[in-house]
């Protein structure tokens, strides 16, 4: 298999799982996130749990949000013909990087730098 070849099919793979992984978390924020009940004498531990409960559900839609905006970068980095090249110094992300993390605008040495 050519460069050329090995390229378009890495892209091919890279574009399939990036959608994969938009359609989950769109479904994912597509959930409701249950309000807390009216409160009855005696029901304080199970409102206190219910809000933690809500509170970790909200946490976990803002990190989906997030998520989801970095694919739809990663997505429109793929329609320019700029990915899989790093932002930061323009090399090229490994391949394994980007099965791990498709939506990785950086290469590995970039984006230990950015923590």
């Amino acid at each position: 298999m050519d460069g050329v070849t090995a390229d378009t099919d890495r892209i091919a793979v890279a574009r399939a799982r990036l959608q994969e992984v938009r359609v989950d978390l769109l479904a994912e924020l597509g959930e409701e996130i249950e309000a807390p009940g009216q409160m009855t004498y005696g029901s304080q531990a199970a409102a206190a749990s219910h809000v933690f409960a809500q509170q970790r559900d909200l946490a976990l839609r803002e990190q989906a949000e997030r998520r989801l905006h970095a694919v739809d970068h990663a997505l429109a980095r793929l329609a320019a013909g700029t990915y899989p090249i790093c932002e930061t110094c323009g090399a090229a992300i490994p391949p394994e990087r980007q099965e791990l993390v498709p939506w990785a605008t950086t290469c590995v040495a970039c984006g230990s730098h950015a923590h």
